[in-house]
């Protein structure tokens, strides 16, 4: 959604651009030929005063124009300085979008993929900056919905995972007559921060940087569990309440 956006503002803006030369160029040759009438006119049969009127009430249209596209240019520019400030919003949020690049960190590169439905058979290929597959084998879990996979960085055909670098993953996934299931790999988790590349916001998620237009859920940021007060009298609570029950002293 937001690469439509950026780009409709972005054609609107050179639309804007280009009418606006025109206009311009318009403005100054009809302000030409209004003063060669003027210069050129007979003397003893002057221009009609209410076609003159008209000339002017066209020339200020223009001028009106000229003044409406910029300010339109302005509304675009705003607009777009905007993003920033409204991806901000998500940060702390927890997303799901469907990107498959990652940074390899800390010996371990983590994705979730999403089945349409039971599988029979299911194929993760682990692919470097390149396109080349550097890991392949079964998914772990073949049942309809989300799952987690972490590749340890143990390749299957060329170097192993390098520290820093870029992965993505790519999923295969077929039913029992062998024909394709729908899938698709995703990415998960917190939203930390928020980045501007050539006017589009990008959201940091773990080690993913990857654009508001593929995140396709959010939802509050869940908060751990309170750990209930300890039940073996060791509260201090628990212990003033049990030192100041009056049944006590007549015991």
């Amino acid at each position: 959604m937001v690469d439509s956006v950026t780009t409709a503002t972005n054609n609107a803006t050179s639309r804007i651009g280009a009418g606006s030369s025109l206009l311009a160029s318009n403005f100054e040759t009809f302000l030409t030929l209004l003063t060669s009438q003027l210069k050129n006119q007979d003397p003893l049969s002057p221009v009609d005063s209410n076609q003159f009127t008209a000339q002017l009430t066209q020339m200020a249209g223009v001028e009106q124009q000229l003044l409406t596209n910029d300010l339109l240019k302005g509304l675009l520019a705003a607009q777009g300085g905007g993003g920033l400030g409204a991806a901000a919003t998500y940060i702390g949020k927890d997303a799901t979008a469907a990107w498959s690049a990652t940074k390899f960190t800390g010996g371990e590169a983590t994705w979730s993929y999403e089945l349409a439905s039971n599988a029979s058979s299911a194929t993760l290929q682990v692919l470097d900056s390149s396109g080349r597959v550097v890991w392949e084998g079964e998914a772990p879990v073949k049942t309809t919905g989300m799952h987690d996979f972490t590749w340890d960085g143990e390749a299957t055909a060329g170097t192993d995972g390098q520290d820093g670098q870029v992965y993505s993953l790519k999923i295969v996934a077929k039913d029992t007559a062998g024909g394709a299931i729908d899938s698709q790999v995703l990415t998960r988790g917190r939203i930390t921060g928020v980045e501007m590349y050539d006017g589009q916001p990008y959201l940091t998620i773990g080690n993913a940087i990857l654009p508001l237009s593929s995140v396709i859920a959010l939802e509050e940021a869940r908060t751990a569990a309170r750990t209930p007060p300890p039940a073996n009298g060791d509260s201090l609570l628990a212990s003033l309440a049990t030192s100041l029950n009056p049944l006590k002293l007549f015991s």
